[in-house]
C-alpha cells in the first residue's frame, strides 16, 4: 500500500510497504495517476524499503507510471529493494526501464546531477 509520498521540486517521492499485489494495486495506481496529473511532476522515485511483497499487479503498477513520466523527459527510480523484489524486477525486466539505487538520497543526486 502507498504510506506517503512528498514531493522535491519536481520529482515525486512515493514510499510503499506490505503488498503490492491484486488486492493494493489499482488503489495505488488511482493515486498515484492523481499525483501526477501534476505535469511538471518529472521524476518519481519509489522507496520499497517496506515494501514485502509485489506480484503481477505490482509490475503494471511500475510500466505505468514509467509510460507517463518517460513522455515527461524524466526517470522513474526505485530504491531500498529486497532480494525477492529484485529477483522479481529482474525476471519481469524492470530493471530495463527502471534506474536503481540504495537510498532516496542517492537517486535525487543522480537525478539533480542529470539535469
Amino acid at each position: 500500500m502507498l504510506t506517503g509520498s512528498k514531493r522535491i521540486k519536481d520529482i515525486l517521492i512515493v514510499k510503499l510497504s506490505g503488498e503490492l499485489d491484486h488486492h493494493h494495486a489499482d488503489d495505488i495506481r488511482e493515486s498515484l495517476d492523481m499525483q501526477l496529473e501534476d505535469s511538471s511532476i518529472r521524476h518519481l522515485i519509489f522507496d520499497l524499503r517496506n515494501l514485502h511483497f509485489m506480484d503481477s499487479s505490482g509490475i503494471g503498477v511500475f510500466i505505468g507510471r514509467y509510460k507517463t513520466i518517460n513522455k515527461r523527459g524524466g526517470q522513474v527510480c526505485i530504491t531500498h529493494i529486497n532480494s525477492q523484489l529484485a529477483r522479481i524486477m529482474d525476471v519481469s525486466g524492470l530493471y530495463r526501464i527502471l534506474k536503481v539505487y540504495d537510498t532516496v538520497e542517492n537517486a535525487v543526486k543522480d537525478i539533480r546531477g542529470n539535469q
